[in-house]
């Protein structure tokens, strides 16, 4: 296919992945016709979020083997993944920045709001010490992903843990350049911009999900672990793709294949209080990340995740909510497994 014959969306996405990577993760997802619809000489706040979630996808087929497994089944079956969410944890300090990071969900909103989402709700999630926020799309809410966006509140610690997350994450660097902030002052104004400029931008946006902080030492790691799975995951992981999620019919159905089919699943479903809302996920793949002593040690990334929407009687329309006890259970899949952390290779 010619780039005259190609959307936005294809042409941003294969021109950042290349033409095999960028196909095949096009191949792999259910992509709304109107999203599909755009092409020309310049490219909506729309189409760019789209083509970054289909990037960010392709970054978390890459490290979730179990997932990508699940989607080369499910294209077997002749079905596409309806990409629903993805999910992503950041660190808030008390005095504002992380290092040359903006703080907490701050680091994501000067990225999120100009491309068009707006937060749809927040939900408290105090038993991790964490707030979450859903960011919805203003103009596709239902066929571009949302985004679960959690904020881990130091400042709910000890001072030890606090001065450990300090030692951690005060070394983040600002992944964004000048060039991608212009082009996101764009989006903001409510004007489109030139595809090249956009197709420039969009690899530095992408790279602000990762982990922008060195390494931590074990120790602070230890430290930050025996208070809580979810900060020593961002010690390792940074803010990367938590998950990303498949909108699925009947989520209850397809748990229990998975499970007879012996794949890493999660033993209970999660059930919205509007009970609209159903969510199962794939426990989460083990990685070998590196720490500041040289060594690198197994450690718990990221997964793969399901969810059934109904739709609300109230509005006639899918219920695009969350829940906080489903998130609070689903956050449980990156706990830390004991023996995982003791395992050490160089």
């Amino acid at each position: 296919m010619s780039n005259e014959n190609m959307s936005s969306i294809e042409r941003l996405v294969i021109g950042t992945l290349g033409e095999t990577d960028g196909r095949r993760t096009l191949d792999m997802l259910d992509i709304a016709p109107a999203l599909l619809a755009e092409s020309g000489k310049d490219v909506s706040r729309g189409a760019f979020a789209m083509a970054m979630n289909v990037a960010l996808f392709h970054d978390l087929m890459a490290r979730v083997p179990s997932g990508e497994a699940y989607v080369r089944d499910a294209l077997a079956g002749g079905r596409r993944i309806v990409f629903d969410h993805g999910a992503l944890r950041t660190i808030c300090f008390p005095d504002g920045p992380t290092g040359e990071l903006p703080g907490g969900e701050d680091a994501f909103t000067r990225i999120f709001l100009p491309l068009g989402y707006e937060m749809a709700a927040i939900y408290p999630l105090d038993r991790l010490k964490m707030t979450g926020r859903a960011y919805r799309h203003i103009d596709h809410p239902d066929a571009i992903p949302q985004f679960f966006l959690s904020e881990l509140h130091v400042d709910r610690f000890d001072p030890e843990f606090e001065q450990a997350a300090q030692r951690v994450f005060g070394t983040s660097r600002d992944p964004l350049d000048d060039a991608a902030k212009a082009m996101l002052d764009r989006f903001a104004a409510g004007e489109a911009v030139a595809f090249d400029v956009a197709l420039a931008a969009l690899p530095t946006i992408v790279a602000a999900f990762d982990r922008q902080h060195t390494p931590p030492s074990f120790a602070d790691y230890q430290l930050l672990l025996s208070h809580s799975n979810e900060a020593a995951w961002i010690a390792t992981e940074g803010n990367a793709f938590n998950h990303a999620t498949d909108r699925v019919p009947d989520v209850a159905t397809l748990a229990q294949r998975l499970k007879d089919e012996d794949r890493p699943m999660k033993e209970r479903l999660e059930i919205s209080a509007s009970g609209r809302v159903r969510q199962t996920a794939f426990r989460a793949d083990s990685v070998i990340r590196p720490f500041a002593d040289g060594e690198t040690r197994q450690v718990s990334g990221s997964f793969f995740e399901f969810i059934s929407r109904d739709i609300d009687p109230e509005t006639g329309l899918i219920d695009l909510a969350f829940d906080t006890g489903n998130a609070t259970g689903i956050f449980a899949m990156t706990s830390a497994r004991d023996s995982a952390q003791e395992g050490t290779t160089r």
